[in-house]
């Protein structure tokens, strides 16, 4: 996802914007280029739940994951294997290609997330996620805001997200259920960073941006990756503090 052409690796680049535009305009075009981003990203979120609903609801849920075969495992690994093309082809897509290609992803991770209705209660469901949504507008809010610069968090960030799916994949094997809730305390926390990390990064990139081709394109793929954070401290949340039928 990160392996995109960025402008800011590129020492030849220049800022799209330039310094003779006013400050008013430069301020509202962020702020559009910022509302497509989360557009994108709450369209991508609730198709992912209207997917992962109707399935869960029609039966077909309880087919693919408690029905025996492979599909399970094609389901459970299509969303990651998505990700991955799509970073790595980002460039060469066009901007209509890679909306489709979201949304087709979204609709994926929908299908994989269909067996979260079948093993969680309703209620417990609806309440994780309005605490996700409060939690992630919050800290995008921040980050979106903050004087602070968060460029340092990246790198501690995403060693702990590899840190931890280590740990996943080790605990498969272990089946310990207090490792498990370790596991959910240190995903909600490192994604709830990520959150704040991400949208500060995203903000950033308009100046590069902002007026080239690349825009609608990097409004997409911003909207992947608080997508991705939305996703994951949703999952974490859940697996820590929900009811199971």
């Amino acid at each position: 996802m990160q392996n995109w052409s960025d402008p800011r690796t590129t020492t030849a680049a220049q800022p799209a914007v330039s310094v003779g535009v006013p400050r008013a305009t430069r301020d509202a075009g962020l702020r559009s280029y910022m509302l497509s981003v989360y557009n994108y990203m709450a369209s991508g979120v609730l198709l992912t739940g209207i997917v992962a609903l109707g399935l869960a609801m029609t039966g077909v849920a309880q087919s693919i994951f408690f029905g025996g075969g492979i599909l399970k495992w094609v389901v459970i690994f299509a969303p990651l294997i998505m990700v991955m093309v799509m970073g790595f082809k980002a460039q060469n897509m066009s901007e209509g290609g890679m909306k489709t290609f979201f949304f087709a992803f979204a609709a994926v991770m929908g299908v994989s997330m269909s067996v979260i209705p079948l093993i969680y209660s309703g209620t417990s469901i609806a309440q994780t996620f309005f605490a996700t949504a409060v939690a992630f507008m919050s800290l995008s809010l921040w980050g979106y805001t903050t004087k602070k610069d968060l460029s340092g968090w990246g790198t501690f960030l995403m060693m702990g997200v590899i840190g931890l799916l280590v740990v996943m994949i080790g605990n498969m094997f272990l089946r310990s259920d207090a490792l498990s809730m370790a596991i959910s305390a240190i995903g909600v926390l490192l994604f709830a960073g990520l959150t704040a990390y991400d949208t500060q990064k995203i903000k950033s990139m308009y100046a590069y941006v902002a007026g080239s081709e690349m825009m609608g394109k990097s409004a997409i793929l911003g909207a992947l990756t608080l997508y991705l954070d939305f996703i994951n401290m949703f999952q974490f949340l859940l697996s820590f503090m929900g009811n199971r039928e």
